[in-house]
């Protein structure tokens, strides 16, 4: 079956894959609830978070991406729906560097409700032996190519569905800081491609942190990444304008933003018919590549 490319891009040399996200798109790729994009560039050819599981192998197998040549690996955060694909991977290709912020592996959880209550999200703590794993603190200059970074100060609040998002501390459920979040500045042909998994932070704070740290001229023509504002329940008003408030601002960006995983359908038709076509839905197989990045 024909790949899918999202209507804003045609395939020139970078290449941008989705290898798993939430929803089913055209390609038969396997769908289930985590992100995992594979990326190749003149100089890498990279995984960017994992998916929840072996899906990362199978919809890789199937879309011709060979997993065995990836050189680096970039874990957002630590949540199993990101990092659940890194034993699998690291049976097929033991070589890889895997790049994570060093306190990934901590003790994260959702509370799911009094009558549930806590659930572990974190990591699978076997992947913390693995050699090739390299724990960082902060932001890391990889390369030219490859620039990581965190979110220390916001300037914008939290996504309010980050409230039910817990970290264990000393016995005590506080409230999950996300400081085990890591973002990708992806900067090839004069063009550069931001990558952030959930956002957890806040996509305006991302923006907002990258453009204090690095300066307006390295703003990303591309975004690519959930901007957890998903919800189970109904939404209220204040929801729906805290969904409007984002959009907005991001309007008043250049880039293109490529949503999916965390967005949710709901919010992303909404945010649509704000941005218009500045916003496109990355679905699980979808090919996403920039349109004249060389």
């Amino acid at each position: 079956m024909r790949k899918k490319k999202n209507q804003f891009v045609e395939r020139i040399k970078m290449r941008i894959i989705n290898l798993v996200e939430n929803e089913l798109g055209e390609s038969g790729c396997e769908a289930a609830h985590g992100l995992s994009f594979y990326v190749e560039t003149e100089n890498h050819k990279l995984l960017f978070d994992s998916s929840p599981g072996e899906f990362v192998l199978r919809n890789a197998e199937k879309l011709g991406v060979d997993l065995k040549t990836v050189d680096t690996v970039i874990l957002s955060h630590g949540h199993y729906d990101h990092s659940g694909g890194i034993l699998p991977f690291v049976e097929i290709n033991p070589l890889a560097k895997i790049y994570m912020q060093y306190n990934a592996g901590g003790e994260y959880y959702a509370f799911d409700g009094e009558d549930k209550g806590f659930r572990y999200i974190g990591i699978d703590k076997k992947i913390l032996s693995l050699p090739q794993v390299q724990l960082l603190k902060g932001d890391s200059k990889l390369d030219d190519e490859l620039q990581l970074f965190t979110v220390e100060k916001r300037a914008y609040p939290l996504p309010s569905t980050n409230k039910r998002l817990r970290e264990l501390c000393n016995g005590q459920f506080i409230q999950d800081e996300f400081h085990h979040e890591q973002n990708l500045l992806l900067t090839a042909g004069g063009k550069k491609i931001l990558f952030c998994g959930c956002a957890h932070n806040g996509i305006l704070n991302v923006l907002e942190t990258l453009e204090r740290k690095f300066g307006s001229a390295m703003l990303p023509d591309l975004v690519i990444g959930g901007f957890h504002l998903m919800k189970r329940t109904e939404f209220s008003e204040a929801d729906t304008a805290e969904v409007t408030e984002i959009a907005n601002r991001l309007k008043g960006y250049k880039a293109h933003f490529a949503t999916c995983h965390c967005t949710g359908l709901p919010v992303f038709n909404q945010m649509r018919e704000i941005m218009g076509e500045q916003l496109s839905y990355v679905r699980s197989g979808d090919e996403v590549v920039l349109n004249g990045l060389y």
